[in-house]
């Protein structure tokens, strides 16, 4: 964008801040950037409590199989848990339910969501995304998909039951079980328009990386934060549309009878006349999503936790231009390693080793991002806010869940432990947790941004600790029962004599997660209080150098009141020597014979 047309923008600008806003375009129908990423997070909140209790009720039943707990009762019902016992079809739906809004609604939406939308246009000096109105319509497919997701739980016959990667044929046969019919139509409705809501996002937040960055703003001097977001839209425009393909070729399977995954099937001694598919075409189609899908959760996270680690360490983050390579090396290899989420299926050896080989690749730059995240620390003049802590829990997350990773990675070892605990704990640790340990570091370091308001410090604190312990209490136990062999998505274990000293373990790991469900009462308590009621923030809480610390803190129509800033230094330019502060925001100019930071 030309320093004229930055101009012309600003002129437009002020045209738009004479324009009466009514409730419902401010709060409902907003198409400003900042208010689109708090219907995003609040969504996302909401969503998260849902799956966090379905995850306290199986648990409960896995803890202590067969007892009593009347709390399941009050809230799914006699029919599905009559004298407070678990029913097992709709144990199996809550474990479906749990992990698709766990990983689509809760760290893809809510997530990118929420802090590409917030941290775009304000880190790179534009007014609001390149389309206002895309971006709306882009939350609300979003909202409404999460209500049909949502309202699948009512039907009589249940929600969806086949696990979140819903495999046919359970997904493809509406009677071959109760969460098969109704619900898993529902299930495929929801996550079309969840993918709508996806690409809509996507393709907006690349056009306004690409075209709207201000004057100065070249891609060297990007923040970390943007990159993240950059290649993770990419990935999501790219690999979304195959996860449609394979919905709609599941619907056409339902509902008009073909057989692109079926054949030689028999139910209740009966076989069925589809013949001539293969489950085996969805799992390729669903993994080459599903895998850069892990990195479509994961690297925003580890884009918010670079520009937070940098920050309150008082120091540059540690290779820039590194972090930037590894952000595509991670992107770009994400989309060739899908086959080892397929190794039982009858796979070739050879083609398995190749599979082999490119996922054992993908640690080298995941390797890079640890190791600079460490280089950054050591010596550092580091604050420890919640912020921090959550950030450093996430390397530390990284880190356990990616060496677990390499296990899973080699062909040979990975058999030994498919299906079983060992894999739920893997990707719950190295996916789940450092996202949602990015996301909470996000909410609370970019919250004095999006409220006006600070958060109270010591509730943060204490959520972090008991979260952190908890967190690694839940999913540390479970490596031992999945090398021990117990499988996963069982309703039970109680059948299986061998199981029965593991029992401990199951209990163990029940009570750490009602401990961790309760430690997010105190961050929904932290959340909503401070919203309303919290200290009012200063404009930079963080000495921070980005752009967006340099708005008003209360919200403007085009972020900045007069023309936009001017970019001239990198972002992470703290405690450079001979500087008056530890800290030189990106619109400062250089000065006279002084050097870029990289």
């Amino acid at each position: 964008m030309t320093h004229e047309s930055i101009h012309h923008s600003a002129h437009e600008h002020d045209d738009h801040d004479h324009h009466e806003e009514t409730f419902f375009s401010k709060y409902v129908f907003s198409q400003d950037h900042k208010m689109i990423s708090k219907q995003f997070l609040v969504t996302a909140v909401v969503m998260g409590v849902i799956a966090m209790m379905m995850s306290v009720f199986f648990r409960l039943q896995l803890g202590w199989p067969g007892e009593k707990f009347m709390i399941l009762e009050f809230f799914l019902g006699e029919k599905w848990a009559k004298d407070g016992i678990l029913a097992p079809d709709m144990y199996l739906a809550l474990v479906t339910i749990h992990g698709t809004i766990m990983v689509f609604f809760v760290l893809t939406g809510g997530l990118s969501g929420t802090f590409s939308n917030l941290l775009i246009p304000l880190q790179i000096g534009a007014r609001d995304m390149a389309s206002g109105f895309l971006n709306m319509l882009s939350y609300w497919f979003f909202f409404i998909s999460s209500i049909v997701m949502i309202s699948s739980l009512f039907i009589e016959t249940g929600p969806a039951s086949g696990g979140w990667t819903v495999y046919p044929p359970l997904s493809a046969l509406p009677q071959a079980m109760p969460g098969s019919g109704l619900g898993m139509t529902l299930w495929l409705a929801s996550m079309s328009l969840f993918i709508v809501s996806s690409l809509l996002g996507g393709l907006n937040y690349i056009v306004t990386i690409v075209n709207l960055r201000t004057k100065g703003m070249s891609m060297t001097k990007l923040p970390l934060t943007i990159w993240a977001f950059l290649v993770t839209a990419i990935l999501g425009v790219l690999s979304f549309p195959v996860l449609f393909s394979a919905a709609l070729l599941l619907i056409f399977d339902r509902s008009f009878g073909t057989s692109f995954y079926l054949s030689d099937i028999y139910i209740a001694g009966q076989a069925l006349e589809n013949t001539g598919g293969s489950p085996i075409l969805y799992e390729h189609l669903f993994w080459f999503l599903g895998h850069p899908e892990v990195y479509i959760v994961l690297l925003p996270a580890l884009g918010l936790t670079s520009e937070i680690i940098s920050t309150n360490s008082r120091k540059p983050i540690f290779g820039y231009r590194a972090m930037i390579g590894s952000l595509l090396a991670i992107g770009f290899l994400s989309f060739i390693v899908w086959g080892h989420h397929m190794f039982v299926t009858g796979m070739s050896p050879f083609l398995g080793s190749i599979f082999v080989f490119t996922t054992l690749l993908i640690a080298i730059p995941s390797a890079v991002k640890v190791f600079n995240y460490i280089t950054t620390l050591w010596k550092g003049n580091i604050v420890f806010t919640p912020a921090m802590l959550f950030s450093i829990g996430l390397v530390s997350s990284f880190i356990s869940g990616g060496l677990t990773g390499l296990i899973l990675a080699d062909s040979a070892l990975d058999i030994n432990v498919h299906d079983t605990y060992f894999v739920v704990a893997h990707f719950h640790i190295v996916m789940g947790l450092s996202a949602i340990f990015g996301m909470f570091a996000g909410v609370y370091h970019w919250f004095p941004k999006m409220f006006g308001k600070m958060l109270n410090k010591k509730l943060g604190f204490a959520h972090f600790w008991l979260t952190f312990v908890s967190a690694y209490g839940v999913f540390f136990p479970m490596h031992f029962l999945g090398l021990a062999g117990v499988p996963r998505r069982y309703y039970t274990n109680s059948a299986f004599p061998m199981f029965d000293q593991l029992i401990g373990i199951n209990e163990l790991v029940s009570v750490f997660a009602i401990i961790g469900a309760i430690a997010q009462g105190i961050f929904l308590y932290n959340f909503f209080y401070s919203m309303f009621r919290g200290q009012r923030a200063p404009q930079n809480p963080w000495r921070s150098n980005t752009l967006e610390w340099t708005t008003p803190v209360e919200h403007i129509h085009g972020n900045w009141p007069g023309a936009i800033p001017v970019v001239h230094r990198w972002p992470y330019d703290y405690s450079k020597p001979d500087a008056v502060e530890d800290f030189i925001p990106q619109n400062v100019p250089l000065k006279e014979g002084e050097t870029e930071g990289h």
